[in-house]
């Protein structure tokens, strides 16, 4: 199997964006880290799909067609990333306005006092 660039920056971009999620305690880095990490498996599954020289399967030709389902499916997939970063960032200004921090950390804290009074 050969790996051709764009797998291999797939592969890299998922793994910065594991690195993020993990490493930091910014909510927002967190979100922005999701979606890196959603980017990169559409750009990798991307990248196994393709294949020089294929034309759309419009028509009755007798040349090798592209496969449209794979399109599809990430297509669907970048409004679903869309959709969930939405309703992070949304769940994130609820969480500041109430605990006034950007931290993970600080915002449990908080929690864990608000809950022992």
């Amino acid at each position: 199997m050969t790996w051709n660039y764009v797998e291999i920056t797939g592969l890299l971009l998922f793994l910065i964006g594991f690195y993020g999620l993990i490493a930091r305690r910014n909510i927002i880095k967190t979100i922005l880290s999701l979606g890196i990490m959603d980017i990169s498996v559409i750009l990798f599954f991307l990248g196994i799909r393709f294949e020089a020289g294929m034309r759309p399967p419009i028509g009755e030709s007798a040349a090798p067609a592209a496969d449209p389902v794979p399109q599809a499916l990430m297509i669907t997939a970048i409004v679903i990333g869309a959709a969930v970063t939405a309703v992070g960032l949304m769940m994130f200004i609820a969480l500041y306005h109430r605990y006034g921090t950007t931290n993970w950390k600080t915002a449990h804290e908080i929690r864990r006092k608000e809950r022992e009074l």
